[in-house]
């Protein structure tokens, strides 16, 4: 399976070449796209901007992309994979609602992986906490996140994306982002808390408490090549998939 990587001199993207370079899941790096490197010279071929990945990187040339860039790099990305054909997985957080809706549209012509969170783990979090929101009905949740002083969305994508699913059990839950301010805590509220500090990973906590208990749900990353071995492992996924926007809990089932 031949992999492009876009947002190839990223943090998150070397960690994708790294696992590519080992063949991970039985991967082989094909080439790079990144719109933020000019004159570099690179070890392989690197697309500085989507037309030119259309000339390096032509239709039947590779087997998916895997993307570690920026949200605002989706447009230009999602045009190009359109073009040939190519599956998807959108790895970045922080997307806009009209972002959101572009990716949701271009799955209806290509196969497209998208999650907040690229680590199996997580998402084994995201269901306990739905399942512990829905059977403890009346305990008050907070979700607190830590990452690197270096991440430029807050809260997390993953943060989120628990916040969401837990809604669905809990419908007039209400997103809190920090506090601040005088005034009582309203049942419905879930504070949602962004740690910004150092070279943490990514740890993510959700905390479920009645009168009477308190439960805590948490997962932490000890490496960042979890994520890049993860996306690999829904590149590997998504290649034998028909169009359709996917997420972990596919995985999960497959």
């Amino acid at each position: 399976m031949k992999i492009i990587v876009s947002g190839y001199s990223g943090y998150m993207g070397k960690e994708v070449v790294k696992a590519l370079e080992k063949g991970y899941c039985g991967s082989e790096l094909r080439g790079g796209i990144d719109i933020m490197l000019k004159d570099e010279t690179t070890d392989i071929p690197v697309a500085r901007s989507f037309e030119e990945a259309e000339a390096l990187f032509p239709k039947g040339s590779f087997d998916c992309i895997i993307d570690f860039s920026h949200h605002s790099a989706v447009s230009g990305l999602l045009a190009y994979a359109r073009k040939v054909g190519a599956p998807v997985v959108v790895a970045t957080t922080g997307h806009t609602e009209s972002e959101l809706s572009e990716i949701s549209a271009a799955a209806k012509d290509i196969p497209i992986f998208f999650s907040a969170n690229m680590s199996v783990g997580v998402a084994v979090l995201v269901k306990l906490a739905k399942t512990a929101a829905a059977m403890l009905p009346d305990a008050e949740i907070e979700i607190i996140e830590k990452h690197h002083d270096r991440k430029l969305d807050a809260p997390s994508g993953t943060a989120v994306m628990l916040f969401d699913e837990i809604k669905t059990v809990r419908p007039n839950a209400t997103a809190v982002y920090g506090r601040s301010g005088h005034g009582k805590r309203h049942f419905d509220d879930i504070g949602i808390h962004a740690i910004r500090m150092g070279n943490v990973v990514g740890e993510h906590e959700v905390i479920l408490a009645t009168p009477t208990e308190t439960i805590s749900l948490k997962h932490e990353a000890h490496d960042r090549a979890l994520f890049a071995e993860g996306a690999i492992v829904a590149a590997s996924f998504l290649y034998k998939m028909d169009k359709g926007l996917y997420n972990m809990h596919d995985i999960m089932k497959d």
